[in-house]
């Protein structure tokens, strides 16, 4: 085996042990895995229209595209592009599917179908 080889190899092995030894210590500790803790810890992903969505019923009005993004940047600290955005909604409107159009990008939340008077929604 040539030096360089045999140099890279008790280098790997040697990374291999120092990172089982952190863990060893870590569970001594009583501390967790981080990698671990990451894997179960539950997601907070929001889409788009669900952020969308939220911002309109906090607001309680419609609201222009410039007002969602700008909202939606300071509350959830997600950057949305204009284009999409209207777009996606634009394609929601349409199909009557949680939102309205209330005036040229400008947006708002369909409201509820009524219900029949067994509870069956009309």
């Amino acid at each position: 085996m040539s030096g360089e080889v045999r140099k890279v190899i008790l280098e790997t092995i040697e990374s291999a042990l120092d990172a089982q030894l952190r863990a060893v210590r870590r569970l001594r500790r009583g501390e967790q895995d981080p990698a671990e803790t990451a894997e179960r810890a539950p997601r907070k992903r929001r889409s788009n229209m669900n952020i969308v969505e939220n911002l309109l019923i906090e607001a309680g009005q419609p609201l222009h595209i410039t007002a969602i993004i700008e909202q939606a940047k300071s509350r959830f600290n997600q950057v949305l592009d204009r284009e999409s955005l209207v777009s996606a909604l634009t394609k929601r409107v349409k199909r009557k599917d949680r939102f309205v159009r209330t005036a040229p990008n400008t947006f708002g939340l369909r409201p509820p179908k009524p219900l029949k008077e067994d509870g069956a929604v009309t």
